[in-house]
């Protein structure tokens, strides 16, 4: 079991793997939470999820929920669980999932925390706790809601099935399906067109959509020029006002600083 940290320029890789099905543990969890610090200590200009295997996760280690014998033992081991998801959400960075393959549960969980999902032609997806009696507990129905619907998200928790990468993109669930040949370079490919970008206006993008999300339009609006304001003191923005009026549009490098 590992997650792992490489770095391809200015994009920060996260590889989990937990074989044969990189179920969910807290183990795994705990790795997780070592490389997020590696990353939020040095911030990437972008953030790709991925896993290793087969298939990206089969799901949960049921026996740890089992293992718990009372309520207040099962809720602080959910509260654990939703650490994951909420924690890369905070992350003001762009950031990717790559689902390859089946992606059931937790992961699907994490991967609807990211900004940008990505899904190879064969992915399929799933919540699918209610086999043993239980709901999603890590944001993942809510989100679910968030992209495609609250009628959308019910679909899926209640029949439990699996969907492939196809319709959920036609959901707005998955934002990109792409050919399973050359999966991982065309994932790189889309990620790296994004952290050439300038990162701190997409920082400031992803906090006006939080406004958005907990409170609608009108919270968004509340504090979305002093948000944007706030760029004043980036070098992108001066660069690129610079190099627009020089150099007309598209022309301008951008640092992330």
């Amino acid at each position: 079991m590992s997650v792992g940290l490489t770095r391809h320029g200015a994009i920060a890789v996260v590889t989990f793997s937990a074989p044969p099905l990189n179920l969910y543990s807290l183990e795994l969890h705990d790795a997780f939470d070592a490389v997020l610090d590696e990353v939020e200590a040095d911030l990437p200009r972008a953030l790709l999820v991925r896993a290793e295997g087969k298939v990206v996760s089969g799901g949960v280690d049921v026996a740890q929920f089992r293992a718990r014998e009372s309520e207040e033992a099962t809720k602080e081991l959910y509260d654990r669980m939703l650490e994951l998801p909420e924690r890369i959400a905070r992350l003001d960075v762009p950031t990717f999932f790559a689902a390859h393959g089946l992606t059931l549960t937790w992961a699907l969980e994490v991967a609807l925390a990211c900004d940008i999902v990505l899904a190879s032609e064969k992915a399929s997806f799933g919540l699918v706790e209610r086999v043993i009696g239980l709901t999603p507990t890590m944001g993942g129905t809510q989100r679910l809601a968030a992209r495609a619907g609250v009628g959308r998200a019910k679909q899926v928790v209640f029949t439990g099935a699996t969907f492939d990468a196809a319709t959920f993109e036609r959901w707005n669930v998955v934002n990109q399906v792409l050919p399973v040949d050359g999966f991982d370079e065309a994932v790189l490919e889309v990620v790296e067109q994004v952290a050439v970008g300038p990162t701190q206006a997409f920082g400031a993008a992803k906090r006006i959509l939080r406004e958005y999300e907990a409170g609608g339009v009108p919270a968004a609006i509340e504090r979305t020029t002093q948000i944007a304001s706030e760029l004043f003191r980036t070098e992108d923005l001066r660069h690129g006002m610079a190099s627009f009026l020089a150099d007309g549009p598209g022309r301008a490098t951008f640092t992330g600083r």
